[in-house]
């Protein structure tokens, strides 16, 4: 099959609505109105239809021309994706893999896949950004990740799940949760602090608390989380393998909760776009699959 309409006049059509008008898409675009102008009438032309209407001193979109323009849209999107992946693959191993991973992934495990998918790269540099909830199913649908780690499977993606995470709710030994010698409610939780480490994502999830509770101190990192805990200003979900060394000492001791005390947290490995992934992308999707599978 062959396109009587190329790119360009589909990218012509494109600016025209996305620039508000012919004038501001020429300046864009560093070409003529006239230019522009045509490269709309001959899609109008080819194809039989009006996809500008005037309306006052504007034109305007017709019912025909919002489909095209919707279409253009995603034709556009995927030639970009395909010059891409075509350079990707022209060059060998992709110079850089953006990698967004959910920060209750073991960081010794997400490690030692890193480090064995450097031996074999030959150096491909590897972005790594650490998300929390919905942070990484952000960066897949922003296009800002070749490669995801995620609790969440985001629509339109596919993900193969890979390890199951236990939180455990964790106090430090001299709290007074503990002190109580008996099992604890959720209402025994109420006057206490609550430490959560904050939604990562633009649409931030305000019910992720596990308990209805006031005292609360909500932050960015595990890290600074499981510090605070440690230090004994309060309680929280934490994920068992990072703080093996932190219960292994009796630094924090699990809660004796009637219910609720260990959770499981699904992962997901998500791959942006698997039919134009390079070959970077899919050895390191390989390697932590199958770490994920070793370690479950």
């Amino acid at each position: 099959m062959s396109s009587h309409i190329s790119l360009e006049q589909w990218r012509a059509l494109v600016e025209v609505v996305d620039a508000g008008g012919y004038a501001q898409a020429a300046a864009k675009l560093c070409k003529s109105q006239s230019a522009l102008s045509y490269a709309v009438q001959k899609i109008e032309t080819q194809l039989g239809v009006k996809a500008f209407e005037t309306q006052g001193r504007k034109a305007a979109l017709t019912p025909t021309g919002q489909m095209l323009y919707r279409r253009a849209q995603v034709l556009l999107h995927e030639a970009h994706e395909l010059e891409q992946a075509a350079k990707k693959l022209s060059a060998g191993w992709e110079a850089v893999i953006n990698l967004a991973t959910e920060i209750l992934y073991p960081i010794d495990l997400l490690l030692a896949g890193l480090e064995q998918f450097g031996r074999e790269s030959g150096g491909a540099r590897i972005e790594i950004l650490e998300t929390v909830l919905s942070g990484a199913t952000d960066a897949l649908i922003k296009g800002e990740a070749d490669l995801a780690i995620t609790p969440v499977l985001p629509p339109g993606f596919l993900g193969d799940l890979i390890l199951r995470v236990r939180l455990v709710a964790v106090a430090h030994a001299d709290h007074p949760l503990h002190c109580l010698g008996r099992e604890l409610s959720p209402q025994d939780l109420r006057p206490h602090r609550h430490i959560v480490v904050r939604d990562s994502g633009t649409k931030r999830d305000q019910c992720t608390m596990s308990v209805e509770i006031d005292r609360r101190w909500t932050v960015g990192q595990i890290a600074t989380s499981i510090r605070a805990v440690s230090l004994g200003h309060g309680f929280a979900w934490l994920p068992e393998a990072h703080i093996r060394e932190e219960l292994a000492s009796g630094l924090l001791k699990p809660l004796p909760l009637r219910e609720g005390g260990v959770r499981e947290a699904p992962l997901y490995l998500v791959v942006a776009n698997p039919e134009l992934a390079g070959p970077g992308v899919r050895r390191l999707a390989e390697i932590l699959r199958a770490q994920g599978e070793a370690a479950a």
